[in-house]
């Protein structure tokens, strides 16, 4: 073991660093890569998830800044990747690779206070590990500058794509030095990171290990077909009775579903973490704790713990919604079947999604295997019955617009039968009596309340200016006159 590492060039301190963590054999990707790294030159590396990619580029780079040492505390390198949580597993690795080299390593990620981050930047250091929104925040402050890098990495560069940090992954490269070395390491290689590499690499060394739909050969791969939702809650509940003191990793579409699910299975009876984006980082940090630990056997997450996560105790991966594309399928699964040990993969799949399924089986080149419901399913709960209406309360208005009415029917043989309307009587003028004034008196109505003076109207006197005022003619009429 500790000849096939050194044969790549790499020196005896890392040797017994790698013999100590305890790595038989190189990977594919690691005996192709480290010696180009350690040669200066830029490379594009592209493997199988699992297949000890960060280590590729960590043991190199380590051996390059002791084989030319210079200021503590200078920053010569600078590794971006897309998540916090594999931000803190590089970071990780490259403490435990650099143990004793006196190298000064830190993590900058969001979510979490800058105060410490600031200060641990102030103290100096040599490789920086950071998330591309919290790197630019702390380069606008002015609490960190990028002159003095000499290597950058791109870890999982096309998740970043996927994330939409491209924009952050340009004004990043703009902000180190031009002669630098790059590299570029992730699980796929899509073509719209081609662009990206143009842009950040020259003459780069590429290295395909693994077709980037192949998935680890250890994996052993299952498909469970469930009718409802409801009815996968329970299937679920019964595989992990035969899942029993295994580590199990769950991956939910959304947050809220993630939510959702760790309640319901935190209701049965399991201890649970929980990762998703809406959690604060000491949340994830300790959830993501205590899955390793064993302190909880499951741990449900979306997405976003697909990528660059080593949890070597996961044994199982539960797909509890289905991934869209086939590189989200790949990623998933690809957190069991860590460093040559085995893993199994269950993903259950509704009726509605069958388009997506076969969308995964053509990019693998195979059928997946489909596993049966099994046998000790729990009963699953009667359905609530139906709310009855609430009775209407007793000071209950009527509704604003009240319902409309049946039109009548237009045919006469359809009119209902009724009694025809009598015609109405003839009233006589009321009787007339004669009053004291000489006036009708009306029954009922009594004229001498009003005296005959004043129910006579008053004509108002016409100004002498109104009555000398000439005669007008009328516009366009004839003059009332004879003619002579």
């Amino acid at each position: 073991m500790e000849d096939s590492f050194k044969a790549l060039g790499l020196i005896d301190q890392l040797v017994e660093t790698v013999r100590k963590k305890g790595y038989k054999q190189p990977s594919p990707i690691q005996a192709q890569a480290i010696p180009q790294v350690l040669a200066g030159k830029d490379v594009v590396g592209s493997a199988q998830t699992g297949t000890g990619k960060t280590a590729a580029f960590t043991l190199p780079i380590i051996q390059r800044l002791l084989a030319n040492p210079k200021r503590p505390g200078t920053l010569r390198v600078l590794i971006v990747t897309p998540t916090r949580e594999l931000a803190a597993q590089v970071e990780e690795s490259v403490r435990t690779y650099g143990a004793g080299a006196g190298l000064r390593s830190t993590v900058v990620v969001g979510g979490v206070g800058m105060e410490p981050q600031i200060r641990a930047l102030r103290q100096g250091v040599d490789i920086l590990v950071a998330t591309p929104g919290r790197l630019l925040d702390l380069k606008n402050q002015g609490r960190v500058r990028l002159d003095s890098v000499e290597i950058l990495v791109l870890d999982e560069m096309d998740q970043m794509l996927d994330m939409g940090f491209i924009p952050d992954v340009r004004r990043i490269v703009a902000a180190v030095p031009r002669e630098r070395q790059t590299l570029l390491f992730s699980a796929t290689a899509p073509p719209e990171v081609a662009h990206i590499i143009q842009e950040v690499t020259r003459d780069p060394v590429r290295i395909a290990v693994a077709l980037p739909t192949s998935t680890a050969a250890r994996i052993e791969q299952r498909i469970i077909m469930v009718q409802t939702r409801e009815l996968k809650k329970h299937a679920l509940l019964a595989f992990l009775q035969r899942w029993e003191r295994q580590q199990l990793l769950i991956f939910t579409r959304t947050k809220r579903g993630a939510e959702g699910l760790a309640r319901f299975l935190v209701k049965a009876g399991h201890q649970v973490g929980l990762i998703h984006g809406d959690r604060s980082q000491g949340q994830r940090t300790s959830a993501l704790a205590a899955f390793k630990t064993g302190k909880s056997d499951i741990l449900v997450a979306t997405s976003i713990a697909a990528r660059g996560l080593d949890i070597p105790a996961v044994s199982h991966v539960v797909n509890y919604d289905l991934p869209t594309t086939p590189e989200e399928y790949i990623h998933r699964i690809g957190r069991t079947a860590r460093a040559d040990a085995a893993g199994e993969a269950f993903t259950f799949v509704l009726p509605d999604q069958f388009q997506d399924l076969r969308a995964i089986e053509k990019a693998l080149g195979k059928q997946i295997p489909r596993e049966p419901l099994p046998a000790n399913m729990p009963a699953m709960p009667a359905p609530d019955p139906a709310p009855q209406p609430a009775a209407p309360h007793f000071r209950q208005q009527a509704p604003r617009h009240p319902a409309p009415q049946k039109a009548a029917p237009r045919h006469p043989a359809a009119l209902p039968r009724t009694a025809p309307t009598p015609l109405p009587q003839r009233v006589s003028p009321p009787k007339q009596v004669p009053s004291d004034d000489g006036l009708p008196a009306l029954h009922g109505f009594d004229w001498k309340v009003f005296p005959p003076q004043q129910r006579q109207t008053q004509q108002r006197p016409v100004p002498p200016s109104v009555q000398n005022a000439p005669r007008r003619r009328r516009r366009g009429g004839a003059r009332n006159s004879r003619p002579s």
